[in-house]
């Protein structure tokens, strides 16, 4: 029987930190924190194949850890290979990272167990187009969109919505936080800045809520999010004194958000949705690695222990294939 959790995020991840103390006190299972930043600097790692027997080994400042007995894994939010600095900026140390990035995803991609999520799944589900495509698809109501580079296409864009208009990033990668914030007309002129990189434009829907659903393998947690009472109603994760309450999903939303996420291949997965003044549900986003600690600390929805329990359950390798 497998004994161990592998949790593959930074240090200081709270998320992590709080899942793996759950899986501990409330499972007796062992958990490793592994940070693929700190390889090939100051961690060791190997894979063998002789005679037909593989092995995985990781050894960092912390721990050595093989990967026999991995019964689930994490993938939180695992950051790039950090190359010595004696290589930046020249050709040896853009081999150095490539070499490191291939390594590495292969000695943890080939390890068959539950993944949450899968890493190819993830890396498919995190792009903004696929998910507004997919939601289009599966019935889910999405606002007006356009996702350009081209001013002139943005202009007329804008110039065709009855009502406000929103812009934010469209990436979901490595970068400071970014605000979706409203069109203006000085941000409007300034629209040919847009060429060196694709910008998300959409119409504002004016909402009676945000809401915040934590999808955790076919389980939806919803929490509705006072977003308009508060100082940022473009973008309620900039203003947490509003009010959370649990709420409902319509059964049509449902359905829609599992066909949705059963579609993108994802076990876990924050998705946020805007109930607009007309009472629709509109589709904003998914984030396969999304925050979730500070619903559960608004309003006791116990999202640690459930995420928790998931790896600790584990999944047999025949199983795994299949879900892949």
């Amino acid at each position: 029987m497998d004994q161990s959790v592998l949790i593959v995020s930074p240090p200081g991840d709270l998320h992590g930190i709080a899942v793996a103390d759950a899986l501990r006190k409330g499972h007796g299972l062992a958990v490793h924190h592994l940070d693929t930043q700190c390889f090939p600097g100051s961690a060791r790692a190997t894979y063998s194949c002789i005679d037909g027997r593989e092995e995985r080994r990781w050894i960092d400042s912390t721990a050595r850890l093989g990967f026999e007995n991995i019964r689930s894994v994490w993938w939180r939010r695992p950051q790039p290979p950090e190359v010595p600095r004696l290589f930046t900026g020249v050709d040896h140390g853009l081999f150095m990272q490539t070499e490191s990035e291939h390594f590495l995803h292969g000695l943890l991609w080939s390890q068959r167990c539950l993944w949450v999520n899968d890493p190819m799944n993830n890396l498919r589900a995190s792009r903004k187009i696929v998910q507004l495509s997919k939601a289009i698809e599966h019935g889910l109501a999405v606002p007006a969109t356009l996702i350009t580079n081209d001013p002139q296409e943005a202009l007329t864009f804008l110039g065709s919505l009855r009502g406000r208009a929103i812009f934010k990033r469209t990436g979901s990668g490595a970068g400071p936080a970014s605000k979706t914030s409203f069109m203006t007309p000085e941000i409007q002129g300034r629209l040919d800045a847009i060429v060196d990189c694709p910008t998300t434009f959409q119409e504002y829907v004016e909402a009676r809520c945000d809401i915040r659903v934590v999808w955790i393998a076919g389980d939806l947690w919803p929490v509705a999010i006072d977003s308009q009472a508060g100082l940022s109603p473009e973008d309620c994760r900039f203003d947490n004194s509003v009010d959370f309450q649990p709420c409902e999903l319509p059964a049509r939303v449902r359905d829609g958000l599992a066909r949705l996420m059963n579609d993108l291949g994802l076990v876990f997965g924050a998705i946020d949705l805007r109930l607009g003044v007309n009472g629709e549900y509109y589709f904003l986003e998914v984030n396969p690695a999304g925050q979730f600690a500070y619903l559960e600390a608004k309003t006791g929805i116990p999202l640690i222990a459930a995420v928790a329990s998931l790896l600790a359950k584990g999944q047999s390798p025949a199983s795994n294939i299949q879900q892949r």
